[in-house]
């Protein structure tokens, strides 16, 4: 089943006078969406007791929640150490997600740094590798870790390099932000084939049942010559994507990603224009 709904809560969310992450599951229902992103950006701090009564709150309310990873995690650092800092980032990150009742995993994979492109994504892969070791050691392989595209030049994760990653093991999906890709592309994505065509690297690399629960961020995205700027909101005129052309595609695909709103403020009301946009697609 595709899902919708939003990273975070909304600006929405705080007007109506919450405050707890509990409420934002009925308020996630309530406008007819299904999941949520919830973010570690900043660190994993969570006690049990929190993390049990998230679950609590969500599975009443039959919303899926997911998290983000801290943004700290650089799989391509030179310094073993700072890796293992990484390693520690996206599996503490997971076991709360679990805690939480959820089993996606989002995380930024690497920035380029000093070395060249191509020993950059060379010793991203290798510490994936590690990665898988490590997540099946603790046995947390039927958790879903999301390597997800990026939307400055100096980050690795371009489509084809999410591809890779995800390539390395099943405990890999890739989570396409779609805003990040326009961004990184000078605004590449227009027609239902500029998505088409990305989607079909990824599916190439790891096949179509791996692919049909891909993870998904969406976004309009202000963006420079060095890619990503700032996160929009679907109000904005200048900047793109337009979701209505992934909507055609994912429809015509047959694929139910979970797709979650990063708009600037408004993300639970644009993911429900994402499902209003999608279902007017006959999905």
């Amino acid at each position: 089943m595709i899902r919708f709904g939003p990273s975070g809560n909304s600006e929405s969310f705080y007007a109506e006078g919450h405050e707890h992450t509990e409420e934002a599951a009925r308020f996630v229902r309530e406008r007819g969406l299904d999941c949520f992103e919830y973010s570690f950006g900043r660190g994993v701090r969570m006690t049990a007791q929190k993390a049990a009564s998230i679950r609590a709150a969500f599975g009443a309310e039959g919303v899926e929640i997911s998290v983000h990873a801290p943004y700290f995690v650089n799989f391509a650092n030179p310094d073993d150490e700072m890796a293992e800092k990484s390693f520690g980032y996206v599996l503490d990150s997971a076991r709360a997600a679990r805690a939480m009742g959820g089993r996606r995993v989002v995380f930024h994979p690497a920035a380029q740094g000093k070395d060249s492109r191509e020993t950059a994504v060379s010793r991203t892969i290798d510490r994936l590798k590690t990665l898988r070791d490590l997540i099946y050691r603790e046995g947390l392989e039927d958790m879903m870790f999301c390597p997800e595209t990026m939307g400055k030049i100096a980050q690795i994760g371009t489509v084809e390099e999410i591809a890779a990653f995800c390539a390395v093991d099943p405990v890999f999906t890739p989570c396409v932000d779609f805003g990040h890709v326009n961004a990184r592309e000078q605004g590449s994505l227009k027609t239902a084939k500029d998505y088409r065509d990305r989607i079909e690297i990824l599916e190439e690399a790891i096949g179509f049942e791996r692919m049909r629960e891909f993870h998904v961020h969406f976004s309009k995205i202000q963006y420079g010559a060095r890619g990503e700027l700032k996160h929009l909101t679907f109000a904005d005129t200048v900047f793109g994507p337009e979701f209505g052309p992934l909507a055609e595609v994912l429809h015509e695909l047959r694929l139910e990603p979970y797709i979650v709103s990063e708009s600037d403020g408004t993300q639970a009301e644009d993911a429900a224009e994402m499902k209003r946009i999608y279902e007017k697609c006959g999905g």
